[in-house]
């Protein structure tokens, strides 16, 4: 399906509807309903999700399943303040910020400016590191925040729906096109660091629950409704030394599986 969607000429004329933000509303709204809990048991076996570790007592639609919460202590938060954690579940790909280019990732190429649509603060990352963590539908869709510190309100920025699969990323210039959120923190430890949050097709909303104020290492930042999502870390230069096995595999373009929580890299001594 989404080869025919988005390498021919029929499925990218009815992608153009399927994109729009009615289609995305409609079925956020479907997958709110008590009907929509005929789908939980189906998506859990075909995804291989573990029930078991999950909170499901007060699940009445299928959107409560997807944003399901995970039980205490099966994802441990590292506290050392000179590590740098994952925001999320998911698979993690690291790429040097160079002159304008943010990300490759098949045949699209993503920019600073054209993410964060601020070529002031996109300047702030030349030389930084852009971390980017796919989740797919099995993976827990809740993220906490990568450090402690100020931060700033949230800024959203509209676009259309498109799937963050890999396939669409060879036709799209996906984080151009998608609603996308972010905020920054102030981190004593990495900096002014930017945590955003992209939906993809049939994500209707991504949740966060706070806007300006103070975050904190490991507490829950928001949470993704049903769809491919993906959450982005901008990080300033020489602020962080990625974890060596997560630097040799994003040179072989092979995205690492991470767990929220976890450590990914080491504050350089210089900015500690």
């Amino acid at each position: 399906m989404l080869s025919f969607l988005y390498e021919t000429v029929p499925g990218r004329l009815l992608l153009k509807p399927l994109t729009g933000k009615t289609v995305s509303d409609i079925s956020g709204r479907l997958l709110d309903t008590r009907l929509s809990m005929a789908l939980v048991p189906l998506f859990a076996r075909i995804n291989h999700i573990d029930t078991a570790v999950y909170e499901t007592e007060n699940i009445r639609s299928f959107n409560d399943f997807f944003s399901r919460r995970i039980k205490p202590g099966k994802r441990s938060i590292d506290t050392d303040p000179a590590h740098l954690i994952a925001p999320c579940d998911g698979l993690l790909s690291v790429w040097k910020i160079t002159g304008d280019t943010v990300i490759p990732v098949k045949q699209s190429r993503f920019t600073v400016p054209s993410l964060l649509e601020d070529a002031d603060l996109a300047r702030k990352y030349e030389g930084g590191l852009c971390l980017v963590y796919r989740l797919c539908v099995d993976h827990y869709h809740r993220y906490c925040y990568v450090d402690s510190g100020q931060k700033s309100a949230n800024r959203h920025i509209a676009g259309k729906y498109h799937t963050v699969r890999p396939i669409a990323l060879r036709s799209v210039r996906v984080f151009t096109e998608n609603t996308r959120e972010y905020t920054l923190i102030r981190s004593e430890a990495f900096g002014t660091i930017v945590q955003m949050e992209v939906g993809a097709m049939l994500v209707g909303r991504i949740r966060n629950h706070e806007g300006a104020g103070t975050a904190v290492r490991g507490r829950e930042k928001g949470l993704f409704e049903y769809g491919g999502s993906t959450v982005i870390v901008l990080l300033q230069k020489d602020c962080v030394q990625m974890l060596s096995h997560i630097l040799h595999a994003s040179e072989k373009g092979v995205e690492t599986p991470v767990r929220m929580g976890e450590s990914v890299g080491l504050v350089r001594p210089a900015s500690f």
